[in-house]
């Protein structure tokens, strides 16, 4: 297994920058997952990681190696692709081979190691079957059993459960982590879909428009976003943000929203007073509070998920959502008051959108 370094990289298609110097430490036997919206840049820097892009600027190293000029076949790692990129007319047993077969490998060595890998994936059964037999997330798995057979210092996945319907998504991404689990074998997942980067990741390198918003593990990500795209990207439903103006009179600190209503926040603020801010609280971090001590809301929308309950209401001409774990009967245009516990605020700047 090995590291994979990543030092100012950056890519161009003709005049258009696509990544703006990218820097990256994966650790030896680490689970990266690159995620962020749309052309952000992750699946490039993947494909470039895989030698399938070329370099415009910095280097990418393996190990100790700088692979920029090697071409992808000799870089030592394994791909498994979003549409699974299986041969139609060759069965799971030839699929998972093929490369094997390729290097001339010997015949009682592809054998062995074909047959350890479907037993690691439940696809024995399966090996005599073709593609076309198997649903999409038994051709899921024999692409990456096409992987694994490699023996390679490196997994690279682009996306492979996105064209998966969501239960199957959920029993395939814990699937992926049992299997790291257990070989240990250094992987970058690229995912645009939040959940599956925080339920899988070691650390989550966060990209937007070319650039690294903040590397961190999952709850390092949840708890403490570095500014208001990453508050906003990581969590389901996303932080509530509220902006108004820090105020502080007698002891007292609060940030100013519409309406003129005030929301308390920790006096350590106060030295800001008047700086414009955007006040952030995650939906499961409010409180029910009475009349006389919590904000006011007025419920505009409920949504039971069995589980819990999603309130989405009108808080100072803006909109919030909050989720209760108990039991309640709210219905549109109900008030209710809410509190925000002071360790649960998070505020960032409004200019420059960075955390506080």
């Amino acid at each position: 297994m090995s590291s994979v370094t990543i030092r100012g990289i950056r890519k161009k298609y003709g005049s258009m920058d696509v990544l703006h110097g990218i820097d990256l430490d994966i650790r030896d036997q680490e689970f990266v997952v690159l995620v962020g919206p749309s052309g952000c840049g992750k699946s490039t820097l993947l494909r470039m990681i895989a030698g399938l892009e070329s370099v415009s600027s910095g280097d990418i190293m393996i190990g100790e190696r700088v692979v920029n000029d090697v071409p992808a076949k000799s870089r030592d790692i394994a791909m498994v692709f979003q549409n699974y990129a299986l041969y139609p007319h060759m069965s799971v047993y030839e699929n998972m081979s093929f490369s094997l077969r390729l290097r001339k490998q010997a015949k009682e060595m592809i054998d062995r190691k074909v047959r350890e890998a479907a037993s690691i994936l439940n696809l024995t059964s399966y090996l005599e079957r073709s593609p076309r037999q198997l649903s999409g997330g038994q051709r899921q798995r024999v692409a990456m059993g096409r992987a694994l057979v490699r023996d390679a210092q490196v997994f690279l996945f682009d996306e492979p459960l996105s064209n998966l319907d969501a239960k199957l998504r959920v029993v395939m991404r814990t699937e992926i982590k049992a299997l790291h689990q257990r070989l240990k074998t250094t992987s970058v997942y690229v995912t645009h879909d939040q959940i599956e980067a925080m339920t899988m990741a070691d650390r989550i390198v966060v990209m937007n428009a070319g650039r690294i918003e903040q590397i961190g593990t999952p709850l390092q990500l949840y708890d403490t976003p570095a500014n208001l795209f990453v508050a906003d990207f990581i969590g389901s439903p996303s932080m509530n943000v509220l902006p108004g103006t820090l105020r502080a009179e007698g002891g007292a600190v609060w940030v100013e929203i519409a309406d003129g209503l005030r929301l308390p926040v920790p006096a350590a603020h106060a030295a800001r007073a008047g700086q414009k801010v955007v006040f952030g609280i995650r939906p499961e971090h409010t409180l029910l509070a009475d009349a006389g001590s919590g904000i006011p809301l007025e419920v505009e929308v409920v949504e039971p998920t069995g589980a819990n309950i999603q309130v989405y209401a009108k808080i100072g001409g803006a909109h919030l959502c909050a989720i209760f774990t108990d039991r309640h009967e709210f219905r549109p245009g109900d008030l209710i008051h809410l509190a925000f516990p002071e360790a649960k605020i998070h505020l960032f700047d409004a200019a420059s959108g960075m955390r506080l």
